[in-house]
């Protein structure tokens, strides 16, 4: 009970945080999955120099995308190599965002062209409204707090429009389907599209 209790005050300290930064940064003009994804083609490991080549450039992109500043629950930053030519995708609410992520990736040596084409979500308060519902609705189910505990939650949500997307990593399909049920049952959302991978058994946290 101690335990669901501090991960219960976590999610809601973490709430106002990440809340506050992407949505008022929002209103004045907002990882990876939220980590971001790195997929890396056959044509990456053969232009880009090898196999090791092209895992080596994606951690570099890796890194230097999940290091940006208010990156935040409500942001989903994504990209694809081919060579050593990146492509970014995604949709963030912090508009500057967008051209901080190319910048990020282009100070990376070796890197060749960047393709931006990382999506620029406009401003809405009704939008504003469903990401809170919609964060408390996830990250306040007893089984899905866990994935707060964490600086930046796994499960990211983007709304646009009244339609919702979820983002990123969960462990087991159970998870995933949790979270699409939960986000289903806010009000006013139009649409959930569910996008959440399960994270390969290695890599799974204990």
């Amino acid at each position: 009970m101690k335990l669901n209790e501090e991960r219960r005050v976590a999610g809601f300290k973490l709430l106002r945080k990440a809340f506050w930064v992407g949505l008022s940064l929002a209103l004045g003009g907002w990882s990876a999955t939220l980590p971001a994804l790195a997929q890396n083609s056959p044509a990456a490991r053969k232009q880009g120099g090898g196999e090791k080549y092209a895992e080596g450039l994606a951690r570099e992109v890796h890194h230097e995308l999940t290091a940006l500043p208010y990156v935040s629950v409500f942001d989903h930053i994504a990209f694809t190599l081919n060579g050593n030519n990146v492509t970014l995708t995604g949709q963030v609410v912090r508009h500057t965002l967008k051209t901080e992520a190319e910048a990020a990736v282009k100070s990376i040596a070796g890197v060749g062209s960047v393709v931006n084409q990382i999506e620029e979500l406009p401003a809405s308060a009704g939008d504003d409204d469903l990401r809170r519902a919609v964060y408390r609705a996830i990250y306040e189910d007893a089984v899905l707090s866990r994935y707060a505990v964490d600086e930046l939650p796994s499960i990211h949500i983007i709304v646009k429009n009244g339609s919702v997307a979820l983002e990123g990593q969960v462990e087991n399909e159970g998870d995933r389907n949790r979270a699409l049920v939960r986000a289903g049952f806010v009000a006013n959302v139009s649409s959930v599209r569910n996008n959440l991978v399960v994270r390969p058994k290695e890599n799974t946290k204990k």
